[in-house]
């Protein structure tokens, strides 16, 4: 479906070249920058404003606010605006018809659970990695940031008409897989010996290894096989309990073994990329924009896991994803200019791979992640004191690029200080609305709702409502998945308001017809947040 936002944005453009074509805009041969449709900070400036004119002004060499005016007089205004005013210093703000808005509350319905989901991505084949968590311990609440935000943000792509495939890189190779097999090796036999990984959580992994594994022929890669399946399995059951999947698990070893690491380098080495020094292999990232160049194989014979990452990239590259997804914790930073390098060395557009960096999470009150020390706090344990809804809520609510402090107490309260738990009440009000107007006789009709919803705080709510394709297409364009949770939490609030202010059910014969529109409205409300909690991967109740 087409938002009033593209047709707004779509007519200011006809609009400019319009004028350019009839002579009254100069752009000098320029290429015009795309137009932007806003929502004003202040409901008084309108529902829509442009910032054109501004734009322009700099090619055009003319003020903004004779370049709106010259935008203005060769507008058409899509239907349902109702006008358009100029503001200082050159906005063009729209203001809805309220008639118009009125009349959406039958547009959402009719559309049900597929209202918000478009079509702007389509043909776009995305792969989403994310989690990729070293299987050498359990998920605990640091390293499982990014699961939460690269599931919603595959939900958001799919939304958009885009194909996503959600992967998880399971780095079963190398150094840490070895001291984490050997850690569980030495709490099993009780040998002594320096353990890479340490805590109550490798002592009970070792206590459960089963007696013929420890009677193998070689019991130290027996034992670190074992304890390594079981940790992953024990991963794979807690994103399922949280509702998570993934279509493919991309073994790091796998790579090594078919040979792909050193196509990968021989790649690199053919394009001119590759050179010797001390020993080792190395890449020549600085030509790149990386600060050094980066080691491909050690002096001593052994691949670095970039080496892996240089072999992942065209992994997925011929597999046929035209854009590449990595979320990718705090501690990666330093990895965006290297596969950036890569990627281009490799001789593909590096636009087509991106990185998101999440930032840390801890428990209010502090809580530093260890898994070589042993001590985190897991996953599981989180889900087990919240449920699974606060913590895929409370994970989300917080752009990427933000420290997140997970307020437990506030996770687990019952009362509307709790976002999850007020979302999930406004949609469970709306369910016991529409339950006691069917026991009373009455139905819910959008026939005559563009007539009759005009008072403010329908008029608000609705046209929240029917932000949401947009709010999804910015969410998914901008990869801020943030931006879901905000947005129920305001559908919640402006349905609060609604409620307080409007009296749904009355039972005066002279007011059945609003109240059947009022009950579309509400109707329309508990789709547009049964939607979003479904984008979100969290249970829309009906009773509550």
């Amino acid at each position: 479906m087409t938002t009033i936002r593209t047709e707004l944005r779509d007519a200011v453009a006809a609009a400019r070249d319009r004028a350019v074509t009839a002579g009254e805009l100069s752009l000098r041969d320029a290429t015009p920058p795309a137009v932007i449709i806003s929502e004003p900070a202040r409901p008084e400036h309108g529902d829509y404003a442009t910032n054109v004119a501004m734009q322009l002004a700099p090619i055009a060499r003319s003020a903004p606010m004779q370049i709106a005016e010259t935008v203005k007089a060769r507008l058409a205004l899509p239907a349902g605006v109702a006008e358009a005013v100029i503001e200082p210093p050159g906005f063009l703000n729209f203001r809805l018809d309220p008639a118009w808005v009125g009349s959406q509350v039958g547009v959402i319905r009719r559309a049900g659970a597929a209202f918000g989901r478009s079509e702007i991505g389509r043909g776009e084949h995305i792969n989403v990695e994310y989690i990729s968590a070293n299987p050498t311990g359990p998920l605990h609440i640091g390293n499982a940031r990014g699961g939460f935000i690269g599931d919603l943000l595959a939900s958001v792509l799919e939304a958009t008409g885009r194909r996503v495939t959600r992967e998880y890189y399971v780095n079963d190779f190398g150094s840490q897989v070895r001291d984490f097999g050997e850690s569980v090796y030495l709490a099993r036999t009780g040998q002594s010996g320096e353990a890479g990984y340490k805590g109550e959580y490798i002592e009970r992994i070792a206590a459960a290894v089963p007696a013929e594994v420890v009677a193998a022929v070689n019991p130290l890669p027996a034992i670190g096989a074992w304890a390594w399946n079981r940790v992953f399995d024990d991963i794979k059951a807690t994103l399922a309990r949280l509702g998570m999947r993934f279509d493919v698990y991309k073994s790091e070893r796998d790579l090594h073994n078919a040979g792909e690491v050193a196509e990968g380098i021989e790649r690199l080495r053919a394009a001119g990329h590759v050179y010797e020094a001390d020993g080792a292999i190395w890449f020549r990232a600085t030509t790149f924009g990386d600060d050094k160049d980066r080691v491909l194989i050690r002096s001593s014979g052994a691949p670095t896991y970039f080496a892996a990452d240089v072999a992942y990239l065209l992994d997925k590259f011929d597999r046929g994803f035209d854009h590449l997804v990595y979320i990718l914790g705090p501690d990666h930073h330093g990895d965006m200019a290297r596969l950036k390098g890569a990627t281009e060395a490799l001789g593909y557009d590096p636009d087509r791979m991106e990185l998101i960096i999440y930032q840390h999470v801890r428990l209010a009150g502090g809580a530093r992640m260890s898994k070589r020390a042993g001590t985190f706090v897991t996953l599981d344990e989180l889900v087990s004191e919240v449920g699974p809804d606060a913590t895929r809520f409370f994970f989300v609510m917080r752009s990427a690029s933000q420290h997140l402090d997970f307020d437990l107490e506030l996770a687990k309260s019952q009362s509307s200080e709790n976002p999850v738990y007020y979302v999930q009440y406004a949609h469970a009000r709306c369910c016991s609305i529409l339950r006691l107007a069917s026991e009373r006789g009455v139905a819910a009709s959008d026939a005559e709702a563009a007539e009759l919803l005009h008072h403010p705080a329908e008029q608000a709510l609705l046209r929240r409502l029917i932000a949401l394709p947009d709010v999804i297409a910015d969410a998914a364009e901008r990869r801020a998945t943030h931006e879901l949770p905000r947005y129920a939490m305001e559908v919640a609030s402006l349905f609060s308001q609604f409620y307080r202010d409007c009296h749904v059910l009355s039972e005066e014969p002279a007011e059945a017809a609003l109240s059947s529109a009022r009950l579309a409205l509400v109707d329309a409300t508990r789709q547009v947040l049964a939607n979003t909690l479904g984008l979100l991967g969290i249970s829309a109740p009906e009773s509550m």
